[in-house]
């Protein structure tokens, strides 16, 4: 970790990560100090012949210095009233507000609770850019968010290993795992991480609970309207229902199945893919990733190992319109 000067009046700050040197900002928030890391990438760009497969972790740490100082790109989705500016298919990439970076001291006592957040938005729309994190970091903790794909580029299911759906969930996974491999960096205590989320992003965190693979990754969950069971017709869908629909979305474009379609659907425009896609994704059962659905899970008590060694909070917010847009404005510069 290295303090330096970047312009007048403002100092910066560079933190070492399995992803390469990253370079913040020190901001003054609340009468408190928060170090803000912007678009840090965790994965490889999900483009080409990774597009619907699982994330990639970086193969190796850049070579330059990561060094954003505005927001970044969101996940390409078709634009709504709540997302503006630009998208991109190479989008897998998380911001941290931390008022610890500058603390060396790995003592336990000295590391802060993380809170890692996902948004909302469907499943087919929004971004971690709408969200500005640092004035929950000037109450003491450090907070994350991050990018995942979204609509059929997140969730389409294509019945193989590099097409397994909910690799959107994936993304948040493979995020998960690369903030507690470098929250010590950041001034984080890896063991005391809670997720949460609102609306898509509340469906996202029930997911995580539900799913063996994200056992162990966090303590706490919080669920902000919505979950992955909140109504009925509104839930998970099977993987021949998912099967048909990402059939039909091949087909749509001449993608037949006399040859490739996975592939032929990986030539396609991807905004062009989203466009044919319904106003809200739902993730796909008996997959790895959610192995059973959660009416099964309550009814089996299959889900109750899990819950047992998490603390969870669930509710609905108020006027959650004016929450997001309040939450658009100008997270920060």
């Amino acid at each position: 970790m290295y303090i330096i000067l970047c312009f007048s009046f403002i100092i910066c700050i560079d933190v070492k990560t399995t992803s390469g040197v990253v370079r913040g900002r020190t901001l003054h928030v609340l009468n408190n100090t928060v170090n803000q890391f912007l678009n840090i990438p965790y994965a490889e760009p999900p483009i080409g012949n990774l597009r619907f497969a699982p994330p990639v972790p970086l193969k190796q740490p850049l070579n330059y210095v990561i060094n954003d100082t505005k927001r970044g790109k969101a996940c390409i989705q078709v634009q709504s009233r709540i997302m503006k500016g630009e998208v991109s298919e190479d989008c897998l990439v998380l911001n941290i507000w931390t008022p610890n970076a500058g603390n060396n001291n790995t003592n336990k006592s000295q590391l802060k609770p993380i809170m890692f957040w996902i948004h909302g938005g469907a499943l087919v729309f929004g971004s971690m850019n709408t969200y500005n994190g640092s004035f929950l970091a000037a109450h003491d903790v450090v907070f994350v968010a991050a990018n995942y794909r979204l609509g059929q580029l997140g969730f389409l299911y294509g019945d193989r290993e590099d097409a397994p759906g909910n690799v959107g969930f994936y993304d948040q996974l493979l995020a998960l795992k690369w903030v507690r491999e470098n929250a010590e960096q950041f001034g984080g205590d890896r063991d005391q991480m809670t997720i949460f989320g609102e609306s898509a992003g509340s469906w996202s965190v029930s997911a995580h609970i539900l799913s063996p693979l994200s056992k162990g990754l966090f303590k706490r969950a919080i669920m902000q309207s919505g979950s992955a069971m909140w109504g009925k017709g509104r839930e998970t869908i099977t993987k021949s229902e998912a099967l048909v629909m990402a059939k039909n979305s091949a087909k749509h474009f001449n993608c037949s199945e006399s040859e490739d379609w996975l592939q032929c659907l990986r030539r396609v425009n991807a905004l062009e893919i989203l466009k044919t896609q319904s106003k809200v994704m739902f993730p796909v059962f008996d997959t790895i990733f959610l192995p059973i659905s959660t009416q099964k899970a309550f009814e089996s008590k299959k889900l109750y190992s899990g819950l047992l060694s998490l603390e969870i909070v669930k509710g609905n917010n108020i006027d959650v319109d004016d929450y997001d847009q309040c939450s658009m404005g100008e997270p920060y510069n």
